[in-house]
């Protein structure tokens, strides 16, 4: 079989999901051709010469529906000849267009794939296209349906985690983002969004609060303490589910969840073949990828079936990965992971994640291939892995190798 590997990641910086937010006036589509307008500049690709762009995104309606990745395509300036497929994998849709891409390479379909998503937040409000989990009475008692917020905090308390440990990660990742801005870790990958005259618009991450402390978010109520208890009553239909529990630890709130922006993200994937063509020179070869469905109900789970399954599937032991990328949807999450493996906290997450810089739902799973990247070169390591949490209970990882 063909190796896949890395040729390039870029992305946007991630701008609030507001209408103050400086991407707000941009649609997807116009992002997204921007993100891949920096591919084709950066790589020098002129012509078909990608067979694919596999976009993902999760909320497929108004100026996200259709099929968004052809329309990118067709706002960029990408040959027409590409065309796109537009994915949905919920949180890990940029991850799964990657992995779909990288497959795809590896089973010989086409040389080369541009694959990552988009997702503007602030523009098509999250859950606006209806889920049937969510919506179908009949689904949603079949799965004992609860919000997000209401699974992480299950998690919490299924698992033991309290609400200062969810502050104290919350804390150590805003530091973190801030010393990996300060420190110009992401220049490699983030590209200034420009307006239709070149001025810049946006050319960091505009969601950080650099300052928050523990005594910050401890002032901070529990986001979904009054879903769960009081209306419509989530926590009763948890422990419908999970009756050896006798009550929901209401932990997470804004401050230790992920933040709600606007953002793109890209990766180049190829075989030798097309690196030889291009004159382009890999940066990582894609080792192995994974997804896997889990509990409904906790939902939020998904990392840790996913890492079990990619590392049995590969043969690689989980003390060879050098460095980890797992998205912060809520802090109980990573929590999790950290504790389901014994991994070292200061290999995870190295410059911060979605609680500081936030979660663009159809791009975090591109994005956070790319810092793991990026962060695998600066430290001079070799093995990385990446791994989201998907609504409805799912899971997906990616192995990376630095050549």
């Amino acid at each position: 079989m063909t190796d896949a590997y890395i040729y390039d990641a870029v992305r946007s910086p991630r701008g609030k999901g507001r209408p103050d937010g400086s991407l707000h006036e941009l649609t997807s589509v116009a992002l997204s051709a921007k993100v891949l307008n920096a591919v084709k500049e950066r790589n020098g690709l002129d012509g078909h010469a990608v067979e694919d762009v596999i976009w993902g995104n999760v909320t497929q309606v108004g100026e996200q529906g259709g099929c968004l990745a052809r329309s990118a395509v067709l706002a960029s300036d990408l040959d027409e000849r590409i065309p796109g497929l537009a994915i949905n994998r919920f949180c890990a849709s940029g991850m799964e267009a990657v992995n779909l891409a990288a497959n795809q390479v590896k089973g010989g379909a086409g040389q080369a794939y541009i694959a990552g998503g988009v997702e503007m937040m602030g523009r098509v409000a999250m859950g606006s296209d209806g889920a049937a989990i969510a919506v179908d009475p009949g689904l949603a008692m079949k799965t004992y349906f609860v919000p997000q917020g209401i699974s992480a905090d299950i998690i919490a308390t299924e698992y033991g985690f309290t609400r200062d440990q969810a502050d104290a990660l919350a804390v150590e990742s805003q530091r973190r983002a801030a010393q990996a801005w300060a420190e110009g870790r992401f220049d490699k990958s983030v590209l200034t969004i420009t307006d239709q005259n070149g001025l810049p618009i946006l050319a960091t991450d505009e969601y950080m609060r650099p300052g928050t402390d523990m005594q910050t978010l401890g002032a901070l109520r529990p986001a979904f303490k009054e879903m769960g208890e009081v209306m419509p009553g989530f926590d009763k239909v948890a422990m419908m589910k999970y009756p050896h529990l006798e009550r929901i630890n209401h932990i997470h709130h804004a401050g230790n969840s992920s933040g709600i922006v606007d953002g793109a993200a890209a990766v180049l994937i190829g075989n030798a073949e097309f690196g030889r063509a291009h004159g382009l020179k890999p940066r990582a070869r894609i080792r192995a990828t994974a997804k896997i469905g889990t509990d409904p109900t906790i939902m939020l789970t998904g990392p840790v079936p996913a890492t079990q399954k990619i590392l049995k599937d590969s043969g690689i032991g989980v003390r060879d990965i050098d460095l980890f990328e797992v998205n912060e949807a809520f802090a109980s999450v990573v929590l999790r992971f950290q504790q389901a493996f014994d991994v070292d906290p200061a290999l995870v997450n190295v410059n911060g994640g979605a609680i500081a810089m936030g979660h663009p739902l159809g791009a975090t799973g591109a994005i956070i291939i790319g810092t793991l990247l990026d962060e695998l070169e600066r430290q001079d390591k070799e093995l990385g892995l990446a791994t989201l949490c998907i609504a409805s209970g799912m899971g997906a990882a990616t192995i990376i190798e630095r050549v």
